[in-house]
């Protein structure tokens, strides 16, 4: 696989030489068993994969070799490279604006943006009206787009789907970046509608097997249907696509929901007819990471520290994995962890940061998970062990463990 030129900063000493060693000892990553750094008096537990995927290396390239080599130029993202903001905030640091927030609101007009400036469309892609809007004002955009190919990937097949007349489902969040471009793509090939959930997948499952009345479709899933969608024609034949950040088990679940509905409905016999079988167009790094996770999660331990951006979907979905099995607590930052009486951390359920004291338990060795999401630094990682690790007295040295490890 490429490697990319990302900012030193970004990488660690010790994040770094694990992943080698578990590349090194396993390249086909059949092995998900978590590894183990001991300091004595706490051992922490990391994944076989997490942290920086292709596509965040390749963005974060892209947007720091635009800057160096256009020194006299505006350089704009379109909104968030990523959604961790470590590498916004630097970003922002060396001159990038961004043009609008994570929820698409307009931060900079477009009338002050021109033909001489430079805009970076971010992992996540963006929309085809935005695309032509660019386009039409004299910007460059193939050489500054950043757009992850898992998420083109799923373009392409949501573009399959319109060309065999197929209806697309698309499971993601209706006002995520990703998901707002997916659908813009989806709509110009096919009739769109997005899910964000099972409980959603089985309304629009009530519609197609006429327990609930076509009149109430508009109200059930406004804003969240493509133009001139007719539930009673569109939900014949349907093709399920996701947001490449949602847990994979739960986009499994509601495509085979919808193959079994259809069974249903139509006899296993015309199951082509009415369902294609898309398999599953999650990333391999968020397949990877849920994999990992699960995997880290057989381990025995007191906690589980979720590091990355809150309002990063694969890294909310990895601390709704881990809040399944022990207290876990989803930080954005080493300062988050004040001592080991308190931890500032995020609700994302409730969307609010919330404290907790005490978090570390009173015993004599304490067995700690790590793990972060596709769009955290390890040098982040990296700086949270530490901070662990300074709660505990009479513990081994970073140097003492990483030389352990090495031999």
């Amino acid at each position: 696989m490429k490697k990319f030129d990302i900012p030193e900063f970004y990488r660690s000493p010790i994040i770094g030489q694990v992943k080698k060693i578990r590349k090194d000892a396993d390249p086909r990553k059949q092995d998900f068993t978590p590894f183990s750094l001991d300091f004595g008096a706490v051992e922490i537990f990391v994944p076989r994969h997490f942290g920086f995927c292709y596509g965040v290396e390749n963005a974060v390239e892209i947007a720091y070799r635009t800057v160096e080599q256009n020194p006299n130029k505006k350089v704009f993202l379109l909104s968030e490279m990523i959604h961790n903001p470590l590498v916004n905030d630097d970003l922002q640091s060396r001159g990038i604006r961004f043009i609008m927030n994570t929820a698409g609101e307009q931060l900079i007009p477009w009338d002050e943006i021109s033909s001489e400036d430079i805009v970076l469309i971010p992992a996540f892609g963006t929309t085809i009206e935005i695309e032509e809007l660019l386009k039409n004002k004299g910007i460059e955009t193939e050489k500054y787009d950043t757009t992850c190919p898992f998420v083109e990937k799923v373009w392409k097949t949501s573009a399959k789907l319109g060309q065999k007349d197929y209806t697309v489902i698309i499971h993601g969040k209706a006002k995520h970046e990703e998901t707002r471009a997916t659908f813009s793509h989806s709509k110009s090939e096919a009739p769109s509608i997005i899910v964000q959930n099972m409980e959603e997948s089985q309304k629009l499952g009530a519609f197609i097997k006429g327990e609930i009345p076509l009149t109430e479709f508009e109200a059930t899933f406004a804003n969240r249907y493509s133009d001139n969608f007719d539930p009673a024609k569109d939900l014949q034949r349907v093709g399920v696509v996701n947001q490449t950040t949602m847990l994979a088990s739960e986009t499994q679940a509601i495509a085979d929901y919808f193959r079994l509905l259809m069974v249903d409905k139509y006899g296993e016999a015309n199951i082509k007819t009415h369902f294609a079988d898309t398999r599953d167009t999650l990333c391999y790094a968020t397949n990877d990471n849920q994999k990992a996770t699960y995997g880290l999660l057989e381990q025995s331990a007191d906690l589980a520290i979720v590091i990355g951006g809150y309002n990063s979907s694969n890294t909310t979905h990895l601390a709704e994995l881990c809040e399944e099995k022990l207290p876990t607590y989803f930080i954005n930052s080493e300062h988050k962890i004040v001592s080991s009486d308190t931890i500032h951390h995020f609700n994302f359920h409730t969307k609010k940061e919330e404290t907790t004291t005490p978090f570390i338990p009173d015993k004599e060795k304490v067995k700690l998970l790590v793990t972060a999401g596709a769009s955290c630094p390890d040098a982040l990682v990296d700086r949270v062990i530490q901070r662990l690790v300074m709660l505990f007295e009479n513990t081994k040295s970073i140097e003492q463990v990483m030389g352990e490890v090495m031999a």
